[in-house]
């Protein structure tokens, strides 16, 4: 589907943005130095963090599953080519990346395409990337409280039951519950909701790496 959409994904920009400027502004990015992306798309967050807030030394790396996504995500990244790279994954959680190789561990508008099993194994997956300190830094689709929001978190989850296909297989998730209980803390959260399309903010601290390592 993604490779079908390419450029057309930055349509959604009109409620993923201000998702993304609340995350950006949330996650401390001007102390960041190795940002890990889960999921880049055509690459607008990336650019966002390396010409806006991260510092110059930073390192960007950022995957995706669609090789559409990546190619564009690349075009947009040229200008860092020397220190912003994007890869080709298969879309599983990336549990065999090395321990502490990143500070910030980004994925926005992924986890809720995600069944519950594979987000916990993803939040597992970044606790072990993350450097001690290191944070979390998610937007996703949410519930929405206000009376506009509800109403198209009621017509987007009628959709997604109808014909999932239709909406890429994302719904409206709640991501807080199931990060503390994989044992994060909450440095941030937010909910945004443009048009009455509810995102959720959500930036968590690294836990006890429960690896022993």
């Amino acid at each position: 589907m993604y490779d079908r959409l390419g450029r057309a994904l930055d349509t959604q920009a009109f409620y993923e943005d201000p998702a993304h400027r609340a995350l950006a502004q949330a996650a401390y990015l001007a102390q960041a130095h190795r940002v890990f992306e889960f999921g880049c798309g055509t690459g607008r967050l990336a650019v966002r963090m390396l010409a806006e807030h991260l510092p110059p030394d930073a390192c960007y790396r950022g995957v995706d599953i669609s090789p559409r996504m990546v190619a564009l995500a690349r075009g947009r990244l040229a200008p860092w080519a020397d220190r912003a790279s994007v890869e080709l994954a298969d879309g599983s959680p990336p549990t065999r990346e090395r321990y502490g190789s990143c500070d910030r561990f980004v994925s926005t508008f992924v986890l809720d395409l995600l069944p519950r099993a594979a987000i916990l194994e993803l939040l597992d997956a970044a606790a072990c990337m993350l450097e001690p300190g290191g944070l979390l830094c998610t937007a996703n689709l949410t519930l929405g409280r206000a009376p506009l929001a509800r109403a198209v978190t009621g017509a987007w989850q009628a959709a997604n039951r109808l014909a999932p296909a239709l909406l890429g297989g994302c719904r409206p998730i709640r991501l807080e519950p199931l990060l503390r209980e994989r044992g994060w803390a909450i440095v941030h959260h937010e909910s945004v909701h443009p048009f009455g399309f509810a995102s959720e903010v959500t930036v968590g601290c690294h836990p006890q790496d429960r690896t022993g390592t």
